[in-house]
């Protein structure tokens, strides 16, 4: 099973990421978790788009679906018979809300907003339990974030990947996480005792939940193009001393 990161930037694009979103592979499954803002333009650096098998998100802010719109211009519009989309929509994994939402989205106007509906190139899936994918099973844990949020765990071939999405300290991600080879999590911010409850983790918290969660190595995303990703990661490893990196955008991770 392997990570790319397609963009790791916290709360939107920055000068050098775009938002949150990335690919897995396993086996011959190919997945997305979130795709934010600029990440379908790098997707397609790494994958046709036509060999996805799902796509799957944590949550409803647009740093984490906002180029679902492009996935959907990808799936009405390409020009090729071989890729008529109406012939194999794709399965979406996500919040209850999200077939009304992104189809508000991805309307062109107030008055045809109700007219849209994206069935024709999609199925949606809310987001409860555990769901087989392909080559993979993909399981959902709610977390502790401003809206309906969910960490998502993929398992396959006896490995697993943890992404938290957004939440704050929560126990619902250390038991999502439990054991897992890998935790993708999020660390928006450098630790503060008066930071808000129920929105984002510090680096700090992050190696505190990897540690909790007995998770065998950590990766940082979801930094803001305004706070240091050093310090953060710097936190992490004070309080997780398993392996821990900060994720670049493109990179890979075997996990």
């Amino acid at each position: 099973m392997r990570l790319i990161v397609l963009g790791c930037s916290g709360s939107g694009p920055g000068p050098m990421s775009p938002a949150s979103g990335y690919l897995v592979e396993a086996g011959g499954t190919h997945l997305t978790l979130d795709l934010g803002n600029g990440t379908f333009g790098a997707l397609q650096r790494h994958l046709d788009p036509w060999l996805l098998d799902a796509v799957a998100f944590s949550h409803l802010h647009p740093d984490h679906c906002a180029d679902f719109t492009a996935l959907t211009v990808f799936r009405r519009y390409h020009p090729f018979p071989a890729y008529d989309a109406t012939q194999r929509p794709l399965p979406v994994h996500a919040p209850a809300a999200a077939p009304e939402r992104f189809a508000a989205a991805y309307a062109t106007s107030e008055a045809d907003r109700a007219e849209t509906d994206l069935c024709d190139v999609f199925t949606f899936h809310p987001l409860s339990g555990s769901a087989q994918i392909g080559d993979v099973t993909l399981r959902a844990g709610t977390v502790d974030h401003l809206v309906e949020a969910y960490g998502l765990r993929v398992e396959h071939g006896g490995r697993s990947l943890v992404y938290s999405g957004d939440t704050g300290p929560c126990t619902g991600l250390v038991e999502l996480a439990r054991g897992a080879d890998v935790l993708l999590c999020e660390a928006t911010w450098p630790h503060h005792d008066d930071a808000p409850a129920g929105v984002h983790l510090s680096g700090r918290e992050a190696g505190e939940h990897a540690a909790a969660a007995g998770v065998s190595r950590l990766l940082i995303t979801h930094v803001p193009a305004w706070f240091d990703g050093q310090e953060i990661l710097a936190e992490a490893k004070e309080a997780f001393d398993g392996p821990v990196e900060l994720v670049v955008p493109d990179g890979a991770y075997d996990i």
